[in-house]
């Protein structure tokens, strides 16, 4: 009888159930979302427009924009950019133009960005193709002044 003790007598067997898990285990989703937090961290300053320029610095508000614009880059050489390759200046409105018409046509708001030591010419060149051509809605880029009052 010793000998039996530790086992159960036939029709007499225990039945153990697990309990069914009811908590969610975050572990692994936050692990997850850290990294993504990390690499939109590293990446975001990447995601700007690449042609490094001095850009001038001016005390006018910053414009609203509900979409990426088209964006042209003259940097101290003289060199031009649409959006980050480099373009010559004779090809700057066909191909302009045939990214504009895929947009929305001439009303697409292009954005112009000249390094503060650029030629002037240089500038008003682009400036007076791209009104030729029909693109009304441009605007000039430029970095805020820190530090100044207006009066």
């Amino acid at each position: 009888m010793a000998a039996n003790a530790g086992t159960p007598v036939l029709g007499h067997r225990k039945h153990h159930r697990r309990k069914v898990m009811s908590e969610i285990n975050v572990t692994p989703m936050v692990d997850v979302m850290l990294v993504l937090l990390i690499i939109f961290m590293v990446s975001a300053p990447l995601l700007t427009v690449g042609v490094p320029i001095d850009l001038p610095t001016s005390q006018a508000k910053s414009l609203e924009q509900d979409k990426e614009p088209l964006t042209i880059s003259v940097n101290v050489k003289g060199q031009i950019y649409l959006q980050n390759a480099e373009i010559a200046l004779d090809d700057l409105i066909p191909k302009l133009m045939a990214i504009a018409q895929a947009r929305g046509g001439t009303e697409t708001q292009v954005y112009v960005r000249g390094d503060r030591k650029v030629d002037y010419g240089t500038m008003m060149k682009v400036m007076g193709r791209l009104s030729a051509a029909g693109f009304h809605r441009v605007a000039l880029v430029t970095e805020f002044e820190q530090g100044t009052k207006v009066q």
